[in-house]
């Protein structure tokens, strides 16, 4: 298709403990029907880019940055290797696109000079139920309709599994990722993109599409998580990108579908250890002690005492 100008697209992709989903992510964005102008991966420990074949690394030209584990680290980190790309794009190493995908964020940024961040339109989400496959992730983009026009529309907030933003507004406004949400960095994507949003739209590109795994291996701890969904969202509040009535609304959402289902837990999903985090959680509210940073230090030992 016809591109408009200017195209020059960073692909950045955060990796923790998924060599092989990563690989076939890699494999398959050399599909792309635009390819990116740079391919930057963030990776934890040498393990997490193991599977990745010499040929791609060099046929795609992939820049391979580390630094500590935590997924708002691992971001940053890519932040800083930026330098003057036009557009930012996002994925989890286990969301495949559709092969439009990253032509599509491009007319969208062109269309509309004043968005400032882009996430997709999903046509799977792993995230809530027990996972899906890479063939499912296959199936699904390959008889994907595509809209020849891709309409937008206002979020609230992009979607960490993939999202864009404009490289001259992350420059502009400072834009970071707040390295006191650790690990799997819960509603790290809301904090910054809603960072943005006093100063541009923030959209869901209809047209833009792909699956979203939520491969379960790489997340860490259920009572880590369960601590990160009471306090991140509260901390967020008081921070200032998250408004109170959808804080303490989400907040007491996962408590309560935690406590519910921790009676007969999914076995995907340790639902007793994220119990476990909230109350761990509410507890320090109680103390006003809003330190998201501690889900990184809590451990069963700890919990048990």
């Amino acid at each position: 298709m016809s591109l408009p100008e200017p195209s020059r697209v960073i692909v950045g992709i955060a990796t923790s403990g998924r060599p092989t989903v990563l690989a076939e992510l890699v494999r398959q964005l050399a599909n792309q029907s635009v390819q990116p102008h740079r391919f930057i991966i963030s990776y934890a420990k040498p393990d997490d880019i193991s599977a990745i074949p010499q040929t791609l690394r060099d046929s795609l030209k992939i820049e391979f940055v580390t630094g500590h584990m935590g997924l708002t680290t691992q971001r940053n980190v890519i932040l800083d290797h930026m330098s003057d790309e036009d557009i930012l794009l996002f994925f989890d190493d286990d969301f495949f696109p559709h092969p439009t995908y990253i032509a599509k964020i491009i007319e969208c940024f062109w269309n509309n000079p004043d968005v400032l961040g882009a996430t997709g339109s999903l046509l799977a989400d792993g995230a809530k139920g027990p996972g899906l496959e890479i063939e499912d992730a296959n199936r699904l983009n390959e008889t994907a309709h595509i809209m020849a026009i891709s309409p937008v529309e206002d979020v609230f907030n992009t979607y960490g599994c993939n999202m864009a933003f404009r490289c001259d507004a992350i420059k502009r406004l400072g834009a970071r990722f707040d390295e006191n949400l650790p690990l799997y960095s819960w509603y790290e994507d809301m904090d910054f993109s809603r960072s943005l949003l006093p100063y541009g739209r923030i959209v869901q590109v209809n047209g833009a599409r792909g699956v979203h795994l939520g491969n379960k291996t790489g997340k860490g701890s259920g009572i880590r998580l369960g601590y990160s969904q009471i306090i991140n969202c509260i901390y967020l509040a008081r921070k200032g990108t998250y408004p109170w009535s959808h804080a303490l609304k989400s907040a007491g959402r996962h408590f309560l579908i935690n406590a519910v289902k921790s009676l007969k837990p999914e076995p995907y999903v340790d639902r007793r250890g994220r119990l476990r985090g909230n109350l761990i959680g509410i507890g320090d509210l109680l103390r006003n002690r809003i330190t998201p940073e501690r889900a990184a230090t809590i451990t069963i030992s700890k919990v048990a005492s």
